[in-house]
């Protein structure tokens, strides 16, 4: 556990701009930012970040809280290793309670591999710098073949993993590591012979993999062996922290450059990424293991939607390059091509140039997409047959990009390149788009407008604080649920609890506080929330509002910093929701007559808290009618519910009354 101190500390460093800024592209608006949601696939911002609340709120999904949420989110962890995460970030100390045996036991697995891979990291950099064998094997090679700098080779915490195959397996079991993670996260091998851990990357120089909050999550290792029965690359295999798909090497390190330069450059390798770092070309990432992915795109969509790839000129190159075009269309980002001398990758074209000089060939060399397919396919299409065939390619391309204005430029920039009448070329498109499965375009309209009516319909059945109620029915509609007449209360107490209303007394009008008013009306009639979530957000607000005068604006802070997601998010949620009165310019306009927050106040308050109190009743009245049924000949007993039958129909006919007064 970590104390409540080092929790407040942690919140009071943190710049929920630049922790959110780590992961998407924020952009100012007025004092607050905003953003593509990191959580579900937009074209159109609706994420928004509040510095001042310290809170953040998608409006197209609902996903909200503050800073340690967002963390949790993004990483997939729990409260504490949010806080651990972020705690490091600025420089804090974190110190847990001791744990008993059973906290051990139930310790996170994914925290224990995520330990042992940061030891193993600065295990492998520490050998190479300090053994006689790490100097000469791997130190010179990364130094003297690859020429990479002492800086440039901490940057990227490279190493090497001793050529005994067992040293570090055994040095990690020294150190107090289980065998269970050093198998779980793949460091480890258990020869089936006789149970013995070897190393996996045994006798290669070490590249560890970082996620984009900089965590190390796998190791790729090479073999500078010329063995040609020994496998040139040996990685992690895949394990609860890593998923080769949805990761990209170097993206820790260029995440902030991609944002600078709005562009980012995909390369294939571990060395092309380190070779274009050195040279001063720092927004450059890399699939490394795996073709691109959907969710490697993803995942760089939320720093920038401008994808240059950079590949071999050989004819693997160009292969690759085809490959990740269609996918990255289809995310709907913008991509180009650069390809490279067919005697060069990018790691050698990155050494032999200077900064300036990359920068030039790839400004001078970049091709649309378009402009690069209709050159390579043009150029092998020899008769009207295949020339067709690179119409269709080209065609199938343009189709999967989502955005119609987009696609229609392409039309017609394909229909000049090509020579080819563009409403010709339109038809196949849309006939393309037609029989694209799972139109995702489509797919993300209604999900989008899906989630946007689940909002307004939540938002409007918690807010409300007026309901339409007849003389003689009783003071709600069905749908005024318990919970959400709690949510209704818990929100005039976090927007409101401070403000004043009047209401009329016989011949006096009183002032009231709204806080004071609900937790008066609460305790007259011994009344708790049945809702964990409400109920824990009216006592921290009670406590909070027991500790300042009456009408001074309680803090809601310690609310947003709950260490209960839920209560965060719940208060988010209720902070940034519009309310259900709006006084709009056109009524003023009209001189017609619109209630001011004193007036919704004095109208929605004491409505929320009569309302509340007939559900709780027509709840009470409901068990004992069932309790009486299951009294049968027991008189003694059944007299009793009968008579608490009678106490509370009583109250349920003042509550009408009083209703019908106030109604």
């Amino acid at each position: 556990m970590i104390d409540r101190d080092t929790i407040e500390r942690i919140f009071a460093a943190a710049n929920i701009v630049d922790i959110v800024g780590d992961y998407v592209t924020l952009k100012r608006k007025g004092v607050n930012y905003q953003a593509c949601c990191p959580f579900h696939q937009e074209k159109t911002p609706s994420f928004v970040v509040s510095p001042s609340r310290g809170i953040y709120k998608c409006f197209g999904c609902g996903k909200g809280g503050n800073v340690v949420n967002f963390v949790m989110e993004s990483e997939s962890v729990t409260y504490p290793e949010a806080l651990k995460i972020i705690a490091k970030r600025y420089g804090i100390e974190v110190k847990d309670e001791v744990l008993t045996p059973e906290d051990i036991e139930r310790n996170n697995n994914r925290e224990s591999m995520f330990a042992l891979n940061r030891w193993a990291a600065d295990y492998f950099t520490r050998f190479m710098f300090s053994e006689d064998e790490g100097r000469s094997v791997a130190l010179s090679y990364f130094s003297s073949m690859r020429g990479f700098s002492d800086a440039t080779i901490r940057k990227f915490e490279l190493g090497f993993c001793p050529s005994r195959g067992n040293r570090m397996s055994e040095d990690a079991r020294s150190a107090g590591y289980k065998e269970e993670f050093l198998l779980s996260t793949g460091l480890s091998i258990k020869r089936e012979t006789d149970g013995a851990l070897r190393d996996r990357f045994y006798d290669r120089v070490i590249f560890p993999v970082h996620n984009v909050s900089g965590r190390v999550v796998a190791f790729g290792g090479r073999t500078l062996r010329t063995d040609k029965k020994v496998a040139k690359y040996q990685n992690s295999p895949e394990s609860e922290i890593y998923n080769k798909s949805r990761e990209l090497y170097g993206l820790f390190f260029a995440k902030k450059s991609i944002q600078q330069e709005d562009c980012a450059i995909m390369v294939e390798g571990y060395a092309d990424v380190i070779s274009m770092h050195q040279a001063g070309i720092e927004n450059v990432v890399a699939s490394s293991g795996t073709s691109l992915t959907e969710e490697q795109i993803r995942l760089l969509s939320r720093f920038t939607r401008n994808i240059t790839l950079m590949y071999d000129g050989d004819k693997a190159g160009v292969k690759a390059a085809l490959r990740g075009v269609d996918l990255i269309l289809k995310e709907d980002m913008n991509v180009r091509i650069v390809l490279l001398p067919e005697e060069h990758d990018p790691d050698t074209f990155a050494r032999a140039h200077s900064s300036d000089e990359l920068r030039g060939y790839i400004k001078d060399n970049a091709q649309d997409f378009l402009a690069f397919k209709a050159q390579l396919l043009l150029g092998d299409a020899t008769d009207p047959q295949q020339r067709s065939a690179a119409i269709r390619d080209m065609v199938q391309s343009i189709s999967l990009i989502p955005d119609s204005i987009r696609r229609s430029e392409y039309v017609k920039y394909c229909a000049g390149i090509m020579d080819i009448d563009a409403s010709t070329l339109g038809v196949e498109v849309a006939r393309n788009r037609d029989g694209i499965k799972g139109n995702r375009e489509a797919t993300d309209f209604i999900h989008r407008q899906q989630m946007r009516e689940k909002e307004a319909t939540e938002a409007n059945a918690a807010t409300t604080p007026s309901v339409d109620v007849t003389m003689s029915a009783e003071p709600m509609t069905a749908g005024s649920t318990i919970a959400t007449l709690e949510r209704d209360i818990v929100k005039y107490l976090v927007k409101y609890g401070h403000c004043f209303f009047h209401v009329v007394e016989g011949k006096d009008t009183v002032r009231i506080n709204v806080a004071e008013y609900i937790f008066a009306e609460l305790d007259a009639d011994e009344l708790q929330f049945d809702d964990a979530v409400y109920r824990e957000i009216k006592d921290e607000y009670r406590r909070e509002w027991e500790q300042v005068e009456i009408g001074e604006e309680v803090s809601v802070h310690r609310l947003v910093q709950s260490a209960n997601p839920k209560v965060s998010e719940t208060v988010v949620n209720i902070l940034t929701e519009d309310d259900n009165y709006v006084i709009s310019k056109i009524w003023q306009q009209k001189d017609v007559h619109t209630e001011s927050i004193e007036e919704q106040l004095a109208d929605g308050v004491p409505k929320a808290l009569m309302m509340f109190k007939w559900r709780t009743l027509d709840k009470h009245i409901c068990e004992l009618q069932r309790e009486l049924r299951s009294k049968e000949g027991d008189d003694g007993e059944a007299l009793r519910v009968l008579m608490l039958l009678s106490r509370y129909n009583e109250a349920r006919r003042k509550i009408s009354a009083l209703a019908n007064r106030l109604i």
